[in-house]
């Protein structure tokens, strides 16, 4: 492939642009690269790492650019208290520094995981299909329940009474079939 600015050399350097859905692609040789300026410039040999693009995509979460302002006079008020580790230490390393620290940051951790899972915070691992009777009820019923109370904070009391109906007969049904409750 020929760059398309100079249309002499070979392109080395491929850049894919998504604006709106339209994609745009530019294929450039190393020199017109450098001379587009900081546009396309990479210094990929200065300390790349997994955990800098991560903590790059943790900074760019809005949340996060709210918790950080509204924690500028002293940033680092969030701690965990059994590792000592701060909010802003996890966001520049992307790491914690022990499993407490999950409970600690919960609340600014929700943001993140929702950009970065496409909205889910939980995990919903496969479940066996020949054992996995009881842990599907189980998650039906949490399903229910928390589809009762949002209907109930909605005023939506018919809806509210026939999810409550529904959560009767799944427990009725897992209590004939020697579920546990």
């Amino acid at each position: 492939m020929i760059c398309q600015e100079c249309n002499e050399r070979p392109a080395t350097m491929h850049f894919t642009k998504i604006v709106n859905g339209t994609k745009t692609e530019i294929h450039l040789c190393e020199k017109c690269a450098q001379e587009k300026g900081e546009m396309f410039s990479f210094d990929w040999g200065k300390s790349f790492s997994f955990d800098n693009l991560l903590s790059g995509l943790f900074n760019f979460d809005p949340a996060i650019q709210i918790f950080k302002q509204e924690a500028a006079p002293n940033p680092d008020v969030l701690r965990c208290n059994h590792c000592g580790m701060t909010f802003n230490q996890f966001l520049n390393t992307s790491r914690f520094g022990c499993p407490h620290c999950y409970e600690a940051f919960q609340h600014q951790l929700v943001p993140i995981l929702r950009r970065l899972h496409g909205g889910n915070i939980a995990h919903e691992g496969k479940i066996p299909a020949r054992i996995g009777g009881a842990i599907y009820t189980k998650k039906k019923l949490a399903q229910l329940k928390e589809a009762l109370q949002a209907a109930v904070e909605r005023e939506e009391f018919e809806k509210a009474a026939e999810l409550r109906d529904q959560i009767r007969a799944l427990e009725s049904s897992s209590l004939g079939k020697g579920g546990e409750q």
